[in-house]
This record gives structure tokens, sequence and C-alpha cells, in this order.
């Protein structure tokens, strides 16, 4: 089974939406918000490449693939073979151009 990191920038960008979620909608979606992170990790621990390449940036050296969260957010991670890690470097609101996305990785 994988191990699952989070970068201190993905940690901190989804916390902030977790507040924003709790301020604008209430406690059931900011729960919802944390229900769908644990998933993700249960599942992306067994299963590191079970989720979808992500497509804005298929032209790096990594490999990056995300899971959609919350109908428009998407968890951004490579997975590392050799250390069986799994690196969570973004979490991106679709609503975002891709362009930024692929600034915001390097």
């Amino acid at each position: 089974m994988a191990q699952v990191k989070w970068t201190i920038k993905a940690d901190r960008l989804f916390d902030k939406y977790v507040f924003n979620a709790f301020l604008e909608y209430g406690t059931k979606t900011s729960k919802k918000w944390m229900q769908e992170r644990i998933e993700f990790a249960d599942r992306v621990a067994k299963h590191p490449e079970s989720y979808t390449l992500e497509p804005f940036l298929s032209e790096r050296k990594r490999v990056y693939r995300s899971c959609l969260i919350m109908q428009r957010f998407k968890i951004v991670y490579y997975y590392a073979k050799l250390s069986d890690i799994v690196h969570v470097v973004d979490i991106w609101d679709t609503k975002m151009s891709p362009d930024k996305l692929k600034q915001r990785i390097k």
C-alpha cells in the first residue's frame, strides 16, 4: 500500500477550500469535503494509478493524475513507484484557466 503525502501548498489549499465551503454552505458541505479526501486517500493508497491522467500536464516529465472532487475541484498528484509514495501537489479549481495549473506545478 502506497504512502500518501500532501505538499504544504496542497494541504493549505485544501484547508482553505474546506473553510470557504463551511462559511458559504455550512457544516454538511465541509464534512463532505473531508469525506472525499478520506475516500481519495484510501483509494490512491491501494491503487495509485487508478485515477485519470491529467491532460493539462501531459507534456511533463512526471506522470500526473487527478481525482475530481466536489464536482469541480481536482486533486492533482504523481506516484513515485520506487518509493511507493503518492505526492499530492495541488488542488485545482476547474473553473480556473488550465494555464494557471501549468504555472503552479513546476
